[in-house]
């Protein structure tokens, strides 16, 4: 379910975390503009330009990345930019090349997972280790990009080709085509195909929809170091449960029966297989005894000797990381990691073997997601406190030095910091204090480039070196004339933060957007929420330009992050174990019960809305608490938990619906409770939306009508999950709250 929940933000540009300078939010701006959806929604992006997939080449030269076009903001192009000179040039004109090919159901529905689903021209692409071409793919096919500007057309295949790569040596370029994992020399040369058997429900080289969705894998083969040997993986839909997926759209329907492995429904058959390029041979991976687990992550370690297997059993309570002989398929547990009671393990890319053989890792078995050094068979703790370690950016070995981000300063910023691995004592952070930041470095941990923001200034990024000290600009990305947020300067309201009480005393963080408060008048508040694990809505980033319009039409603007959100520690997050819609609705009640007491709210005029599990806390927060709010908008909710995946519902509710979790599922849902909702609501749903499938929304509706119940609805032929990015969905909220809400609580 991952991101996909947070309301608002999808209708932003992708999230990058920016700020600009205290002044920048002035407000000089000649003709003070209002923000329209329209303008929201159109190009250029409010948000300025949004470089993304930024990558330094092999020999630091070159720093490549793809840039959406002015003129169309969902379209992207591959440029580069000169380290030295600071010159910038595009390298891949993606309206240039491309056959303009409709993309298969299988990509589509990985970009869907990937949440580009509406990105259109270049995705994605790989550096050749040699710094000399860059692989490309465009409309289902592959190119090759040269320095010079020239680019080579490598496959010309109906049906296209997923999962591109360069191999790690270059020797190879590899890609899945027919469900078959095929090859083909980088230097030229045909492809061949290096499994035969990929048809009807078995698939080598791709992630299952569980690896996609909700654990972060989006790959299925690995290239080892020489490019000796790939690991791939093998899955087999055969025992997943059919859902016939209706994709209804404005000029027909298309039915598809997808392969969906709902909550207590067995998953795929997975295996895992290392495979010569050369010849062809193969081997099998030990995996276990248990058939019933997850391929988790997969990794070799730099001499190519060992590959890394973590396998996570189907209670998602124990991960078990595998050391295999790459040459046999045997495995051994190196380690594993356990959950502690009512509890889950939560995977993370956050870790690195080193070259001695010992490994960096991130773990939460202190309660906080903190760093470990794994060597000779110990565990020495690197970090520690309690906040968190929200990612591994570098590490640099020769000078024992690990570069991380984490919330060690404020829960509500991202800051960057360096760590003596020898000396593991107050990491030094390297990013300015009221920022949100996100960095990446290049292999060798020479240098980083950072992107931050803040609530007054969109996405900006620069190069650093190790000490963090700023280089140039890569993205500046100024609110000044000319940007395409100037214009709405003086209208542009900041954000207040603050906390408020749980009923357990544990302190839940806001945040409020007002208009210019007029004394002795009370104002309608737009109430969003999400509230679902794995995400934190409250921080100091820059947000969607669309909370500005909400703000501008006349409402304070109000969220929370309740009980069970992330980067507050297990002990904060495990409060939603078998427990869904419960803390959750807790929390924002108190967080409605605040509002309430405000003298600047109008306490009978408070509109709650969610997306996909903000959604469902619509429909939980509306049945819990009649009449606290004056109406609620769930788009796109689960609701009834049984209707969801396997790997992200069984984390929290359990793997077993019908048996030992039934009281808790059945508590969870939010059809029983349907009838006793009596607040205005507008239900939404994307009529073609795989990830949390229409029947949820059906079901709920059926219900409903049943009982003779009052409800609007809204349903959008052809739209997938992402429908929340759609003009005519805002359009249809601010219509219903304004009436509803605005005009019809008093």
């Amino acid at each position: 379910m991952r991101t996909w929940l947070v309301g608002l933000a999808m209708a932003a540009a992708p999230v990058a975390l920016t700020v600009v300078g205290s002044g920048a939010m002035a407000a000089d701006a000649a003709a003070p503009a209002h923000l329209t959806l329209d303008r929201i929604f159109g190009s250029p992006d409010l948000s300025g330009p949004q470089p993304r997939a930024l990558r330094l080449s092999p020999d630091g030269r070159l720093l490549t990345f793809l840039k959406n076009r002015a003129d169309e903001k969902d379209r992207f192009d591959l440029w580069a930019r000169d380290t030295a000179t600071g010159e910038e040039r595009m390298l891949v004109d993606s309206k240039k090349i491309g056959s303009g090919a409709e993309l298969s159901e299988a990509e589509k529905m990985q970009r869907e997972r990937a949440r580009i689903g509406a990105d259109k021209g270049i995705v994605a692409y790989n550096w050749s280790p040699d710094g000399k071409s860059i692989l490309v793919p465009i409309d289902g096919d592959l190119y090759l990009a040269t320095l010079d500007g020239k680019v080579r057309r490598l496959t010309d295949t109906p049906g296209g080709q997923l999962n591109p790569a360069i191999s790690r040596a270059g020797g190879y370029i590899s890609f899945v085509r027919d469900q078959n994992l095929w090859v083909q020399p980088l230097a030229g040369g045909a492809a061949r195909a290096l499994t035969q058997d990929g048809a009807g429900t078995v698939h080598w080289g791709e992630a299952e929809f569980v690896a996609q969705e909700e654990m972060d894998r989006s790959v299925g083969y690995w290239w080892s170091p020489g490019d000796a040997r790939v690991a791939v993986e093998r899955f087999d839909e055969a025992r997943v449960g059919v859902v016939t997926r209706a994709a209804i759209g404005a000029n027909g329907t298309k039915v598809f029966d997808q392969r969906y492995p709902a909550a207590g429904t067995p998953n795929v058959a997975v295996e895992l297989w290392v495979i010569d390029p050369a010849t062809g041979a193969r081997v099998k991976v030990d995996l276990g005894s248990d058939s019933d687990i997850y391929l988790a992550r997969v990794n070799w370690t730099p001499d190519g000797k060992t590959l890394l297997v973590q396998r996570e059993n189907r209670e998602q309570t124990v991960l078990d990381v595998l050391a295999v002989d790459p040459a046999t398929g045997k495995s051994r547990i190196w380690f594993s990691e356990k959950a502690r009671p009512k509890s889950w393990i939560n995977l993370t890319d956050d870790y690195r073997v080193l070259k001695d053989g010992s490994l960096i890792w991130k773990s939460e078995r202190d309660g906080y997601a903190h760093l470990y050094h794994f060597v000779r068979g110990k565990w020495v703790q690197l970090t520690k406190g309690p906040w968190v370690v929200t990612g591994l950016v570098g590490l640099d070995e020769a000078r024992g030095r690990i570069y991380f981000t984490g919330t060690k300063d404020d829960v509500l910023e991202n800051q960057l910091y360096v760590l003596d691995m020898a000396h593991p004592g107050e990491p030094v952070r390297l990013t300015e204090r009221g920022w949100v930041n996100r960095a990446v470095m290049d292999g060798a941990a020479s240098r980083l480039i950072v992107t931050r923001s803040n609530q007054n200034q969109p996405a900006q990024t620069y190069l650093a070196d190790t000490a963090g000290k700023r280089l140039g600009w890569i993205n500046e990305n100024a609110v000044k004339p000319g940007h395409p947020y100037y214009p709405y300067l003086a209208n542009h309201r900041e954000r207040t933060f603050g906390t408020i009480k749980a009923d357990d005393g544990t302190l839940l963080y806001y945040e409020m957007i007002t208009p210019r408060l007029e004394p002795g008048k009370r104002y309608p508040v737009f109430f969003q929420h999400y509230g679902g694990p794995h995400s934190q809505t409250v921080t100091r980033a820059w947000e969607s330009p669309l909370e500005q319009y909400i703000v501008d039409q006349g409402y304070i603007f109000f969220q929370i992050d309740n009980r069970g959100s992330a980067n507050r520690g297990t002990a904060y997050e495990d409060q939603i174990y078998h427990a869904m819609g419960t803390v959750e609705v807790a929390d924002q009640l108190a967080g409605a019960k605040w509002l309430k007491a405000q003298p600047y709210v109008d306490p009978a005029r408070i509109g709650i809305y969610g997306w996909s599990y903000g959604g469902y806390m619509t429909l939980k927060m509306l049945e819990a608490d009649p009449g606290v709010y004056a109406a609620g908008v769930a788009g796109a909710p689960v609701t009834r938990w049984e209707l969801y995946d396997t790997h992200y519902t069984e984390r929290y509710m359990g793997s077993d619906p019908k048996g030992r979790d039934a009281k808790a599922y059945a508590a969870s849902n939010a059809i029983d409770g349907a009838t006793r909702i009596a607040d205005p609501l507008m239900l939404m749903h994307g009529m073609a939306d795989d990830n949390v499938v229409l029947d949820n929304s059906t079901a709920f509706a059926a219900r409903m009508q049943a009982a003779n119940r009052p409800f609007e609805m809204m349903f959008y032929p052809g739209k997938t999950h992402a429908a929340v990015r759609d003009v005519h969905v805002w359009t249809t909220i601010m219509r219903f709250f304004d009436r509803t809400v605005k005009n019809g609580a008093r």
